[in-house]
């Protein structure tokens, strides 16, 4: 099926229905997350385990000033709170930037060249990633290409239909099976290769990744639209009361999401951890035994969602009427988050000291997941539905600000890891994401009529 008359060109035939152009994004973004996520699998492993280690933080540059200052504000930090400060300053940063990435795509360089410059840089990070040396910087240069790289890649996919087009909807499920197929992909083989044959083999495979998206991207340039830069219009309909109201409404909801991302986000922090320090990752099966690398466990999170996104979708389906509203769904999710980490705590309670089935961090991914496909899709669509047109990237660009929230916040929670016990510390997270469910709960009914839901 052609797109409708006056919907944007695009060169070649179309491929499975859809623009050839869609082919190429979603294979450029698979590999962008298999890079990001294999580093991520790594990182706190490696932090802790490795480079934080009295033998080897002197080599790195601006690692001691980096840490002076940290303990200026949070006082003296041992290598695993260290370790946990870094990661929330990364996965942070990584959803800040996007909101500058996308400003100086939509009003300088335009998307095409602005996705090039942060495809080319995240490659230079990771490879940068193999030299102990060098971390921080890499981590730097990681943090701009991600946010030059990230906003404006999705925004080349809607630019392929036209207003109205039914396909744009399929199209970006079709785009987000290619960012979890990366993520499931990249802990097999990046953690695979940094575990058991050194650290640096798994950051120079997450740069392979990035290189191949890079490669794939100069090879989709024919079948791209047109950049679009964003208007600039001398005189523009001030905001409505009702506007306003829905503002608000979307600024109230974002301190508890922020909440739920900040217990969510240990599962590369801590839950790292207890993979590798306090579960027994032995599997006997009828015809073969194995032990589960630590990594493999970051690749459950994203299996996941491939296996339950159509049942949740089922399930709000045959609910028909009674399917809960999409605040409802928020705080669903954040209850769900909740009960997972209590799955955690129980597990922790129930062995003592001793090493926990890896059973118990299957079950935790199950109730995670489920829940963050009630909560991370829906938000998404409840900003795009209730914000005001005229200010609708900027409310985006503030939601994904909860994101960024949140993993500051995953970053301190994650110190407390080495002063609590585990069953005070699951316990802690539970009661944190409880809380956010809470809040949005009371906030339910009144923001109803808001945001038009």
């Amino acid at each position: 099926m052609n797109a409708p008359s006056g919907g944007p060109a695009h060169r070649g035939a179309e491929r499975f229905g859809h623009p050839p152009a869609l082919t190429f994004l979603f294979a450029t973004e698979m590999w962008e997350r298999f890079s990001y996520y294999g580093m991520r699998a790594l990182l706190v492993l490696y932090m802790v385990k490795y480079l934080l280690a009295p033998e080897h933080t002197g080599t790195v540059y601006g690692l001691a000033a980096f840490k002076a200052a940290l303990e200026a504000v949070f006082g003296p930090l041992a290598p695993q709170p260290f370790a946990s400060q870094i990661y929330g300053f990364y996965t942070g940063l990584v959803y800040l930037t996007p909101i500058a990435g996308g400003l100086i795509a939509d009003r300088i360089l335009g998307q095409r060249r602005t996705v090039l410059i942060g495809a080319a840089l995240m490659a230079v990070g990771h490879f940068m990633m193999a030299s102990e040396r060098l971390f921080l910087f890499a981590l730097f240069v990681l943090i701009l290409g991600n946010g030059a790289f990230k906003p404006n890649i999705s925004t080349q996919v809607g630019a392929l239909y036209a207003p109205g087009d039914r396909r744009r909807d399929r199209a970006f499920s079709i785009f987000y099976v290619g960012i979890n197929l990366g993520a499931f992909l990249s802990p097999l083989v990046c953690g695979t290769l940094g575990e058991e044959y050194g650290w640096h083999y798994g950051f120079a495979a997450a740069g392979v990744g990035m290189t191949l998206a890079l490669i794939i991207y100069l090879a989709a340039t024919p079948t791209l639209p047109a950049d679009a830069f964003a208007k600039r219009e001398t005189a523009q309909t001030p905001l409505t009361r009702a506007d306003w109201q829905a503002i608000i409404a979307l600024l109230l909801l974002v301190l508890p999401v922020s909440l739920f991302w900040a217990t969510y986000e240990q599962q590369g922090n801590t839950i790292a951890l207890w993979a590798d320090q306090q579960t027994d990752r032995h599997v006997d099966l009828l015809l073969f035994a194995f032990d589960i690398p630590v990594t493999w466990f970051q690749a459950f999170n994203p299996f996941m969602i491939f296996a339950f996104t159509p049942l949740v979708v089922a399930l709000w389906r045959r609910q028909g009427a009674r399917e809960p509203a999409t605040v409802t769904k928020l705080a669903m999710g954040c209850f769900l988050n909740a009960a997972a980490w209590l799955v955690m705590a129980l597990a922790a309670w129930y062995v003592g000291g001793a090493k926990a089935s890896w059973l118990w961090l299957f079950a935790f991914f199950v109730i995670i997941t489920v829940g963050e496909l009630y909560l991370s899709p829906t938000s998404l669509s409840l900003v795009t539905k209730a914000a005001p047109v005229r200010v609708l990237s900027l409310m985006m660009g503030v939601w994904l600000a909860t994101s960024f929230v949140g993993n500051f916040l995953a970053g301190y929670l994650g110190t407390l890891w080495s002063r609590l016990d585990r069953v005070p510390f699951f316990l802690m997270l539970a009661l944190i994401a409880a809380a956010a469910g809470a809040v949005i709960a009371l906030l339910d009914r009144p923001l109803r009529r808001v945001l038009r839901d």
